[in-house]
């Protein structure tokens, strides 16, 4: 089977499915990675925050209609409004010849300025490997929990991986899609599968990534927030420093573009600072934010060419 990296929309409709919108948590992003680099990223889309206590991940192995042994786990914490959260494979030594660790640089993702947690041990639910079903579920305890997300399809083995090409298992041949990749959710994706589908093709929802990929886990662009539903063409920018401290009171912002003006946006899309660019044709300025509160705020820069780019900014 050969393994290939698909940036393609597949046009194929998920019979038996629905959707919330913009209403409760999603899997956001979903990471198979050689060994035992593995992760899955959670994503709030809703302008408030979200205690995790009463959600939790299972995985539902080899085509089984149960979890029992592929394992659950309960989430801890809380996650922000807009925001991400990331459950890595906790495995940190070699277990044998065939189960090596977790990659360190995997695992240090789940610190701040992401926000996450380690995985416990075998067999926890982030030892998927390309045809384990992957559930978000939310209630008081594992047993009464209801889902709000599945990756996969529960009660089917696709072989190696689902694929491609319908029916999406190996048996219709076709490429691995969740097997030694890292699939990110589409941007116009705004809930999760709640109804186990008849088909699952991974393509519908998910663009994907090589192997060993992880650079994305911790942010997630999604229509669901208000500041981003306007955008129609992205362009590159960075912001330094990011984390950066409400005392020290200045960003830069560079870009590959010129920059016509500036905009700072809080977590429910409100207007903080918005103003055109004192100098013309520049690349770089620079962003008052003294006096900012802690937390997480967007800064969006329009291009005279009618590019928009955006990018998170923390403050500390």
């Amino acid at each position: 089977m050969k393994r290939i990296l698909f940036t393609i929309v597949s046009m194929t409709i998920l019979s038996q499915v629905s959707f919330a919108q913009c209403s409760e948590l999603f899997i956001s992003e979903y990471v198979e990675g050689s060994g035992n680099n593995k992760a899955l990223e959670i994503y709030n889309p809703t302008s408030a925050p979200i205690s995790l206590s009463n959600y939790w991940i299972k995985r539902y192995s080899n085509g089984s209609t149960s979890n029992a042994a592929g394992g659950e786990q309960q989430l801890t914490g809380t996650i922000q409004p807009f925001s991400t959260f990331i459950i890595v494979n906790g495995q940190t030594a070699p277990q044998g010849t065939t189960s090596p660790a977790c990659d360190p640089a995997l695992q240090a993702l789940i610190n701040a300025p992401n926000n996450g947690m380690l995985d416990g041990v075998y067999p926890a639910t982030t030892y998927m490997n390309g045809d384990d079903a992957i559930t978000l579920e939310k209630g008081a305890t594992a047993a009464g929990a209801v889902i709000v997300d599945i990756f996969g399809k529960i009660g089917e083995d696709p072989g190696t991986a689902w694929t491609n090409q319908s029916p999406f298992t190996d048996a219709g041949g076709g490429a691995w899609i969740t097997s030694n990749h890292t699939l990110i959710r589409k941007g116009n994706i705004k809930g999760g599968v709640t109804t186990n589908p008849s088909l699952f093709d991974a393509l519908s929802q998910y663009d994907t990534l090589p192997e060993n990929t992880w650079s994305n886990l911790g942010t997630h662009t999604c229509e669901c927030f208000v500041g981003i539903k306007e955008i129609k063409n992205v362009s590159a920018i960075s912001v330094f420093p990011n984390p950066s401290s409400a005392i020290n009171g200045l960003v830069t912002i560079s870009s590959n573009k010129n920059i016509s003006s500036v905009g700072l946006f809080d977590l429910t899309g409100s207007i903080i600072y918005q103003k055109p660019s004192a100098v013309a044709n520049t690349h770089k300025l620079n962003l008052e934010v003294a006096g900012l509160s802690k937390g997480i705020y967007f800064i969006k820069v329009t291009h005279p060419d009618n590019f928009v780019s955006i990018e998170k900014l923390i403050i500390e």
